[in-house]
């Protein structure tokens, strides 16, 4: 019984996608991901919620590896909102956890990969604990110069914009600029995502679609692509799906 459970746990259903031909010189910059359906995953195989955030701990690093080797160069993780803190506690504990468990065993082929560490949230909160594998992550992997694993951790973009808002509001105050002169340059710059470029592609999984207090102001021309797999089971053929399906739009940004 208990190998049966265990197979289920650990083992991601295959998604049968057939291969994929990328073409190199379009791939996009900056694909962000909303990782959902953990929960419904884990559901349909009878076993506790906990059960299918580990399992999507494991597409976190194929997917993390199969953007890695297609060139792109920042990929945003929707790891954990500012609204899922009211989740049962006992679920938010197990979430908690799940960055010391990956980086602890991910970190070294981080480092040989040449993947960047970075968190784009607020630490207010946050248990010691998992800002410190975080914090060490990001170290450890400061200096390098591929792909950039960036985790929207304990991130939400309403309150992300509100922040900016209230920056600029006191540069106002303080005479520093008019109301005039803000510029949408300005408003970016006050963002968590300052230093990295806007999306090009936000997928979501599970079947979902709505964006969740995710990346409001950075997807303004973002292409979107849904799938109604969920997170567990995303891997690298579906993720190179997406990316044929963002080189077969034509991305036009309001132009002809």
């Amino acid at each position: 019984m208990w190998q049966r459970l265990k197979r289920l746990w650990t083992q991601p259903e295959p998604a049968a996608e057939e291969a994929v031909e990328i073409m190199p010189d379009n791939i996009p910059v900056h694909i962000a991901i909303i990782m959902d359906g953990n929960g419904r995953w884990a559901k349909r195989r009878g076993l506790p919620r906990v059960a299918g955030h580990h399992a999507g701990m494991k597409a976190i690093k194929r997917v993390t590896m199969a953007a890695n080797d297609l060139g792109v160069k920042v990929l945003t993780l929707y790891s954990f909102s500012t609204e899922n803190w009211k989740r049962p506690q006992d679920e938010v504990e197990f979430l908690m956890k799940l960055p010391q468990e990956f980086l602890l065993l991910e970190i070294e082929e981080l480092v040989q990969k040449n993947v960047q560490v970075r968190m784009m949230g607020w630490r207010d909160n946050v248990p010691p604990h998992t800002l410190a594998a975080v914090e060490e992550a990001i170290e450890r992997t400061k200096e390098n110069t591929g792909l950039i694993l960036n985790f929207a951790f304990n991130y939400g973009s309403r309150l992300e914009i509100l922040s900016a808002i209230r920056q600029l509001a006191e540069a106002v105050q303080q005479g520093h600029l008019t109301p005039e002169e803000i510029t949408e340059e300005d408003v970016s710059a006050c963002l968590l995502s300052a230093d990295l470029p806007d999306p090009d592609m936000i997928i979501r999984t599970s079947g979902e679609i709505r964006i969740s207090n995710f990346m409001l102001w950075q997807m303004a021309y973002a292409e979107l692509w849904f799938t109604d797999i969920y997170w567990p089971d995303f891997d690298e053929p579906l993720f190179r799906k997406a990316v044929g399906e963002y080189q077969r739009r034509a991305r036009r940004y309001g132009g002809l």
